[in-house]
């Protein structure tokens, strides 16, 4: 973690996420986007993950729902990372992220305002909020780069 980084602003990170989402919205054209529903039955997470997957690019991503502050920011901090990214690229971020909530060694170079969530293992049940939109982005760029 950056010295610079305060509790104080890492909460200020996941507060300005939540309060003014900036991937939050059902895109255009939703059909032509991979989209899977996540929801978790310990919080009031209830999302869709959308992403544009083309020529092996995020070339756009969205969630939308109803979600806690941790889902609402994560996902939403998720979507501005993975887009104009590699498949492979994106696999890694993630890949890191979760590295970090587990408390295993992790890149935090490819991580930018995700860090915030570098704590959130001290609190278990919000290990789901954390991840839930993450774990939908890798299943998708999965499951499309396997039908490839």
């Amino acid at each position: 973690m950056p010295i610079s980084l305060s509790p104080q602003m890492m909460r200020q990170i996941i507060m300005d996420h939540y309060d003014n989402p900036q991937y939050k919205k059902t895109p255009e054209n939703a059909g032509i986007f991979e989209k899977i529903h996540m929801h978790s039955s310990n919080c009031i997470d209830d999302i869709n993950v959308y992403a544009l997957l083309e020529n092996g690019l995020v070339k756009e991503a969205y969630w939308d729902g109803v979600a806690c502050t941790i889902s609402t920011s994560s996902t939403d901090i998720m979507c501005g990372l993975m887009i104009g990214k590699s498949w492979e690229d994106a696999k890694y971020i993630i890949d890191q992220y979760n590295h970090m909530i587990h408390e295993e060694p992790y890149d935090d170079s490819v991580l930018d305002e995700a860090i915030v969530f570098m704590n959130t293992s001290k609190q278990a049940a919000r290990i789901r909020c954390a991840t839930i939109g993450w774990d939908a982005m890798h299943e998708m760029i999965c499951k499309h780069d396997h039908e490839k």
